[in-house]
């Protein structure tokens, strides 16, 4: 009876330390983020949005190299896991940069990083519906949909707020805010296709396939056309290289190693280990600091629309993943870094 009530006291000790950690990873994670439109922007300043997105993925899978290497006998996937990781490759790869990063070359970093801050919100909607049975944990109340209608009246506010013309220096138009919009679902998917991995296999080992999966889609899409130019005498633009500045390579290594790869990493750990709806919390860290670059590195500015909109995102985001979480969504034990 005692080494039971002993056992009892260890695994709850032990599901507190990791529930302390996955928010921490999550925290990490949110905070790194919040700075990938300020170097996903100094590098669209002299290249494509498909170059640019490549190259990250690239700097991306060096980062993940030994994170593979260490973890590749584990790593034994079934039929129906191996067609699941595609499409998670396929959603957050590929799919979600590029639609993301076309947004933001016609939008401003500031008002991106305010869209996204409607993510926590979408993530706390949909994260019962692949919770299987720890569905409880995830279920929202009618506070939460309150909430959830608050944000997206604030991403509304943010839309009406951008211009309908083309994009001029330093301005937001309608194009690009609906196109970061339409990143953001592309990205639940991802989130929500990786947890459901994550039940059977490592974070590192999602992590690192999903990377180097989406990075192979993406190769042949970028370089797709470039290698077949001499048979469809199509006009190719070659990757920058030789031009490229130092500022633009190191804007692509740090937001391939740190806000990729790192990201990814520490977020599917963080996930695993407590549930998703209440880590949606720290992804309002990217919105808050991407604004704040954008604002104070990058001279944008914010109308009155865009101010009132982020403000109720972040407010309905704040209050409804740092509510209370519901009994018995203590974190299961897990292996640290399986």
């Amino acid at each position: 009876m005692c080494e039971s009530r002993g056992g009892m006291k260890e695994n709850a000790a032990t599901g507190r330390r990791l529930s302390f950690l996955g928010y921490g990873a999550c925290l990490v994670a949110g905070c790194l983020w919040g700075t990938g439109f300020y170097f996903g922007r100094l590098a669209l300043n002299e290249m494509s949005v498909e170059h640019m997105v490549f190259y990250r993925f690239l700097f991306a899978c060096l980062g993940m190299l030994p994170v593979a290497l260490l973890h590749r006998r584990r790593a034994r996937l079934t039929g129906s896991e191996v067609r699941l990781l595609l499409i998670c490759a396929f959603l957050g790869v590929p799919v979600q940069f590029l639609i993301q990063f076309h947004g933001l070359a016609l939008t401003t970093v500031s008002h991106a990083s305010l869209m996204v801050g409607a993510m926590p919100v979408l993530l706390a909607a949909a994260a019962p519906l692949f919770a299987g049975a720890r569905a409880a944990e995830e279920r929202l109340d009618r506070f939460a949909w309150l909430a959830l209608f608050g944000s997206t009246v604030g991403a509304a506010l943010i839309t009406l707020g951008g211009s309908r013309g083309p994009a001029a220096h330093g301005e937001s138009t309608l194009t690009g805010d609906l196109l970061i919009v339409a990143s953001l679902f592309t990205a639940l998917a991802w989130i929500l296709l990786s947890k459901k991995l994550m039940e059977t296999h490592s974070p590192p080992v999602v992590t690192a396939y999903t990377i180097f999966s989406g990075t192979i889609m993406l190769a042949v899409w970028v370089l797709g056309p470039w290698v077949l130019s001499p048979l469809t005498h199509a006009k190719v633009t070659p990757m920058p290289f030789a031009h490229v500045s130092l500022t633009a390579w190191t804007a692509l290594a740090i937001s391939g190693v740190l806000c990729t790869a790192t990201t990814t990493l520490l977020w599917n750990w963080g996930i695993h280990h407590v549930p998703a709806s209440r880590a949606g919390v720290f992804l309002n860290i990217e919105p808050a600091l991407g604004s704040f670059l954008g604002v104070r590195l990058l001279g944008e500015h914010l109308g009155p629309f865009a101010w009132v909109g982020g403000g109720l995102i972040l407010l309905a985001a704040v209050t409804l993943t740092t509510r209370s979480q519901p009994p018995g969504s203590v974190a299961e034990p897990a292996i640290l870094l399986e």
